[in-house]
């Protein structure tokens, strides 16, 4: 009887996430929108910022197609020079934003906070949305996972780079806190797929896109502590930190597909989709308490680009995908 009923259970479970899976970008959007309407869990939800970054990292890293990634080590040329401008392009647009302005004209706090989203590697939903708008997703997936890898390394070092010494912070433990996440993720998705089968986890497709918008769900109403109380206490301060992160998203992604030629129109987008929208999470987890309140605002307001980006694209993004499958049967 209690295994019937367990296996009933699972069953509505697992329907219930396929059922999300098959509505991903309405469910970007909507998330981030009942984030806001719930602000009374977020100070309950935000210790579970870093589980929620953790599971995503699980799951970029338990999809991932290592046959793919080794057919594009074997011509690397074009997935070395994608992952240096995944690097270098938001870094490049931060850090000019800083001299043209000053950083001494920043506030603190947001100065670190773009600092962080510069410095952080790409949105791991990336790849997700790619195949939802039904772009060919292997540069991107590889791409994302690299720089990822990468980034306990990496992105330290260029936050402390763009933020300077207006904003301390201890970058080695940083590091150590990164790899933790990164080198946890990895080792967690290993298992999981060694446990489950490559077939079984491709075969779950739905039920993990739909565990993801669960996971953004919990993620957004976490981040958005504190937003609705600053939107009425500092309104101009909101819009401009949320200003600043729409910029950077917009930028990103027009900078990367005109300059990026050497690509298709869909791995430019997909490129510029990740330049412009970075995982900050990551960043502000291993930060933990030590994140001053005026970045952590901005961090969530950064949020609204990330969730809503899938959804506003979507029209842009079904023209470049019916263009090009034109093309290729042409």
């Amino acid at each position: 009887m209690l295994m019937r009923i367990a296996a009933s259970l699972a069953a509505s479970l697992a329907s219930g996430l396929a059922l999300l899976g098959r509505y991903g970008t309405q469910g970007f959007a909507l998330s981030i929108f009942l984030g806001l309407a719930l602000p009374q869990f977020s100070a309950a939800a935000r210790p579970l910022l870093p589980v929620t970054i953790f599971c995503f990292t699980t799951i970029v890293f338990m999809r991932a197609d290592i046959g793919i990634i080794t057919g594009l080590l074997r011509a690397p040329g074009k997935l070395i020079l994608t992952c240096l401008w995944l690097v270098a392009a938001p870094v490049v647009v931060v850090g000019g934003a800083f001299l043209i302005v000053g950083r001494d004209a920043i506030d603190p706090g947001l100065l670190l906070g773009l600092a962080i989203l510069a410095a952080a590697p790409p949105i791991m939903s990336s790849p997700a949305v790619a195949i939802i708008y039904g772009f060919e997703p292997s540069l991107i997936i590889a791409a994302v996972i690299i720089t990822t890898i990468a980034s306990p390394v990496v992105a330290p070092m260029l936050v402390e780079l763009l933020a300077g010494s207006a904003v301390p912070l201890d970058r080695w433990a940083l590091t150590l806190r990164l790899l933790l996440f990164v080198g946890g993720g990895m080792t967690a998705a290993a298992v999981i797929r060694w446990w489950l089968g490559v077939a079984r986890i491709r075969a779950m497709k739905a039920n993990l896109d739909g565990f993801g918008v669960l996971m953004y769900f919990t993620f957004a109403i976490a981040a958005m502590d504190g937003v609705t109380q600053a939107a009425i206490a500092a309104p101009h301060r909101v819009a401009g930190f949320l200003t600043c992160a729409f910029a950077v998203s917009v930028i990103g992604l027009v900078v990367s597909y005109l300059a990026l030629h050497f690509l298709r129109r869909s791995e430019r987008f997909m490129v510029g989709y990740g330049a412009g929208l970075r995982n900050m999470g990551m960043i502000v987890a291993a930060l933990g308490a030590g994140v001053p309140p005026s970045t952590f605002l901005f961090f969530a307001l950064a949020q609204f680009p990330i969730y809503l980006m899938p959804w506003l694209l979507r029209g842009l993004a079904g023209r470049i995908h019916r263009e090009e499958a034109a093309a290729d049967g042409a």
